[in-house]
């Protein structure tokens, strides 16, 4: 994953999909890193361009131990689409994510498409709540309030069944550098966005954990109070963290907003695409290090193929919005399982899943080769994607 500085500060983050589809924009929480949009980002792959990051401090992102404000947060999110290019972008942001957002679309609205706060306030209360955090963290780290701050991300239900996802968000958590938690801290202690709701003009969706204690519903009525044209959406069994434990709900309601205010994705006319597109899209899907390899091994006799699939396939038919990468997973299996291509349903399994596809519906798609492709076929695959998947197949 790449750095780049931005407002003085090295950023991590992912840029991802068709250069020529609308940028969704995407802000993390305090104490996680731009891995906990993951399942919501695998509903937009293909049909968005995607840029993650971490806030600075958190994840790969430079730690600054020094004193910040929201103003300084959106100023680093500002920076980071000037480096790369980016005019104007939908914006999502969770819990200070969304803090983030609101200040950005009030300094800045001419950057934004539309805006999206999740989970998140304009206002979290006497600086005093925050200090004790802070003197806490600092002396013996984010490990000291893990458990809490669990119990407060996510419903009873969520914790019980205990899925990966928490696992993987409670570990992601305890890595946060105790520096650069606490500044963020100290961000929020000081952060008075109410008097900024007003000069918020994006179109504005506010979606809201119905189980959340950490901003509870009422916190985002006060945001919809201070924007007036603000919808508000209320997630049943979501707590603060409902990108995580809600993610297709949430993308669901995110992907209707977006495209309704300026989010039309748009289909890139074949021929249109360059060398350069092709190689990110086959990058984004495959994995850079796959294609690097597959480059590198060419030599000058299949150099010309390379380029060729780099430009047609992944270029100007991965390239076209008009299907997401999920649905065009799915059609790649469908065929390698009918045509028993094993080489290449192996490679494009893995991306399937990161596309969105989940096991119930490989199991159902593989049901269905059965029927039209033939009982052997279907056999083998699931021999296949047991190969790939291993337990997680079990």
């Amino acid at each position: 994953m790449p750095q780049i500085t931005a407002n003085g500060v090295r950023l991590h983050y992912e840029l991802s999909g068709p250069s020529h589809a609308p940028v969704v924009m995407f802000s993390n929480s305090l104490g996680t890193t731009h891995h906990m949009w993951d399942h919501v980002v695998a509903h937009l792959r293909g049909r968005y361009r995607t840029l993650c990051y971490d806030t600075r401090g958190h994840g790969g992102s430079q730690v600054l131990d020094r004193p910040a404000s929201i103003d300084d947060l959106a100023d680093d999110a500002i920076g980071l689409l000037d480096a790369l290019g980016l005019e104007r972008v939908h914006f999502a942001g969770l819990s200070l994510g969304g803090m983030t957002g609101q200040n950005l679309a009030a300094r800045y609205p001419e950057r934004l498409h539309s805006l999206t706060l999740m989970a998140t306030a304009a206002s979290m209360g006497p600086p005093s709540n925050w200090e004790e955090r802070i003197k806490l963290v600092r002396a013996e780290g984010t490990a000291a309030i893990v458990d809490a701050n669990m119990g407060r991300w996510f419903t009873p239900g969520f914790v019980a069944a205990g899925p990966k996802a928490l696992e993987e968000v409670r570990e992601s958590f305890v890595a946060i550098d105790r520096a650069g938690y606490a500044v963020c801290c100290g961000v929020i202690a000081a952060m008075d966005l109410i008097p900024l709701l007003g000069r918020i003009i994006s179109p504005t969706l506010v979606i809201a954990g119905r189980d959340d204690p950490a901003t509870p519903v009422a916190r985002a009525e006060e945001i919809c109070g201070g924007i007036k044209h603000a919808e508000l959406v209320v997630l049943a069994q979501a707590a603060h963290l409902l990108a995580v434990e809600q993610p297709e709900a949430t993308a669901s309601h995110l992907l209707a907003f977006i495209g309704r205010h300026g989010g039309e994705a748009r289909r890139g006319p074949l021929g249109a695409v360059s060398q350069a597109e092709g190689l990110n899209n086959r990058k984004a899907v495959l994995g850079a290090a796959h294609v690097e390899r597959s480059m590198g091994k060419a030599g000058p006799f299949a150099q010309g193929w390379q380029d060729f699939i780099t430009r047609n396939a992944w270029g100007e038919i991965w390239g076209d919005t008009r299907l997401p990468w999920k649905t065009r997973s799915i059609v790649v299996l469908a065929m390698m399982v009918a045509l028993h291509r094993e080489e290449e349903f192996k490679l494009h399994l893995r991306p399937a899943m990161a596309n969105g596809l989940t096991l119930d519906e490989l199991q159902a798609l593989l049901l269905q080769t059965s029927i039209y492709g033939g009982v052997p076929a279907a056999n083998a695959a699931f021999r296949w994607a047991k190969d790939v998947l291993g337990e997680d197949a079990s």
